[in-house]
């Protein structure tokens, strides 16, 4: 395990990593989630070992530390974010990146393109106020107060056992600014950040949760959208085949 400062007081990013050849590959996960748990059995694959691989916990996730005064906003992880590529010497990595995590990623290539050659994102979140079924919703829903004192235990009974199982260890009010913050969106928006990037852009889309909005116009500015057959939000593990093939640049 490693860490790097990323508040300048003394909180600290973690992230577990695999040694391996350059470009290094960083994965990010989602709201409530943790990097490692969603992607080392993708990395592990024959078609991507080999690779210097990061498994980077956001502020308030996973092993890193979640202080109270840190407003969570995506800016702000991607700072924190860019504290550990900073720390590990890396330039030019390929970030693999899910949900919240992938708009933390595009915001991060925004404010410090060195750190970014290529995005994969996974269904991440592309536009301020999302529909009211997305997760990121029904926790923003809460006041801040209300969600931590009660609301958390509820949403955790409510979003089954795979999502709760990572989301029981993120501390409750990091959740609920990280999901206040990921309504609020980035300015500009994540979308017109995502059209606007130099960079090769993949975007996977599972299947199973509908066609992409805005999809012509994404491919129209360069973003390579992928459907990923029999998969919804999580196609890491719905489809791990056509996911590892993505990262690979085989599809």
């Amino acid at each position: 395990m490693k860490q790097a400062e990323f508040d300048g007081k003394g909180s600290c990013i973690r992230w577990t990593e695999t040694p391996g050849e350059e470009p290094a590959r960083v994965y990010v996960h989602g709201l409530g989630s943790m990097s490692a748990v969603y992607h080392a059995h993708i990395a592990a694959r024959p078609e991507l070992a080999g690779r210097r691989s990061l498994f980077v916990d956001l502020p308030g996730h996973g092993i890193s530390d979640r202080p109270e005064h840190f407003g969570y906003t995506l800016q702000e992880h991607a700072d924190a974010l860019a504290a550990a590529l900073d720390a590990s010497g890396l330039t030019a990595a390929e970030l693999v990146a899910h949900s919240m995590g992938g708009a933390v990623a595009i915001v991060l290539a925004h404010r410090r393109p060195d750190l970014v050659a290529r995005l994969v994102l996974t269904e991440a979140n592309l536009d301020a106020f999302p529909p009211p079924t997305a997760g990121s919703s029904g926790i923003a829903a809460h006041e801040e107060d209300a969600f931590v004192g009660g609301a958390h235990a509820r949403v955790l009974e409510e979003i089954g056992p795979l999502w709760a199982a990572t989301m029981r260890l993120a501390d409750p009010r990091a959740l609920h600014r990280s999901a206040v913050g990921l309504r609020r969106g980035s300015e500009p928006v994540m979308r017109s950040i995502l059209e606007r990037l130099p960079i090769e852009r993949v975007y996977l889309q599972g299947e199973l949760s509908g066609e992409l909005a805005g999809r012509q116009s994404l491919e129209a500015a360069g973003v390579r959208v992928v459907t990923v057959a029999g998969a919804g939000h999580n196609v890491m593990f719905d489809n791990p085949d056509a996911f590892a093939a993505a990262v690979a640049g085989r599809c």
